[in-house]
């Protein structure tokens, strides 16, 4: 009896590491579709709607957050982080106290995909959870 268990252990442990391998391939990033010129018009279009900017240099999307202080924009990093960690798509963005840059692009399709418009769609409702950030006014130079 503990010949078998050991041995149905034994082969139990190479069979899921095959699996989860072969699982890794079938749905790998490689497979992800570019945006076409419809999802473009369409999804793409709500999120520069919103303040989005398509980078001119590559085919990604930028946006500037701006939160009331540091604590709000690394409290929006860290809910970010922890959807973009489930659904394996991370930003690249940069933080200097209460401003978040963002840009978003799938390197493996070389890219804007859908993953990026959800991505952004996500932000956009984690972002709407802080107040909004006074926006500072312009001193009329009257020359």
């Amino acid at each position: 009896k503990q010949w078998y268990q050991r041995r149905v252990r034994g082969m139990l442990i190479p069979r899921l590491l095959v699996l989860g391998l072969l699982l890794y391939t079938v749905y790998s990033a490689d497979d992800i579709p570019k945006l076409t010129d419809e999802q473009r018009a369409e999804d793409l279009k709500a999120l520069l709607d919103i303040d989005w900017k398509v980078l001119p240099e590559r085919d990604a999307i930028y946006k500037e957050f701006v939160f009331l202080d540091f604590n709000e924009a690394f409290s929006f990093m860290t809910r970010v982080a922890l959807h973009a960690d489930k659904v394996n798509h991370h930003p690249e963005w940069f933080n200097v106290h209460k401003t978040v840059e963002i840009t978003l692009s799938t390197n493996e399709s070389g890219g804007l995909t859908m993953r990026d418009v959800e991505m952004g769609k996500f932000m956009e409702k984690a972002a709407k959870q802080f107040e909004p950030c006074p926006t500072p006014k312009v001193a009329d130079n009257q020359d």
